[in-house]
């Protein structure tokens, strides 16, 4: 179902994006790096978070972490991800397929800074074995996502 809920915000907006099937799973970072053939940073993982009075996702790139430091920071808040058994009824989306795109109302979209590092980023397109190839200003665009920084450096940079 959240794979039509992410096709109909496209065409409700008339965007020129296609949601790409895989017969593979893209449930996690490496995966879907691996069937994409792009490195593991550049998938745009969304991850859930529920603040004291609502539901939100930050969109990084793949490798980063959150910081809690700023996280708490920025939203004044721990951060507490959304549960497993949870993520779908909340997002609409099923974990491992949760993007930023077709979400429930009711669920404010961040981006992290991180995902500047790239024009291309490949975020899920609404289920476990899809994605969506889009440029870094159109993905800011279409999401009206507000930018953070709430992620660590990855080990190394």
């Amino acid at each position: 179902m959240s794979k039509e809920t992410v096709q109909q915000q496209f065409i409700e907006q008339d965007l020129n994006l296609e949601i790409i099937e895989f017969s593979e799973s893209t449930a996690t970072v490496e995966l879907a790096a691996q069937a994409i053939g792009v490195q593991p940073a550049q998938i745009a993982k969304t991850m859930g978070f529920q603040l004291k009075d609502q539901p939100i996702v930050i969109v990084s790139k793949g490798d980063a972490r959150i910081d809690n430091k700023k996280f708490k920071s920025t939203f004044a808040s721990k951060a507490k991800m959304i549960r497993f058994d949870e993520i779908e009824s909340i997002t609409g989306h099923p974990a491992g397929g949760v993007c930023p795109f077709g979400l429930k109302s009711g669920v404010s979209i961040y981006l992290d800074e991180s995902l500047k590092e790239f024009e291309l980023v490949y975020p899920a397109g609404g289920t476990p074995n899809t994605a969506v190839k889009i440029h870094i200003n159109q993905l800011a665009d279409v999401t009206k996502g507000t930018w953070v920084d709430v992620c660590k450096k990855p080990e190394g940079e």
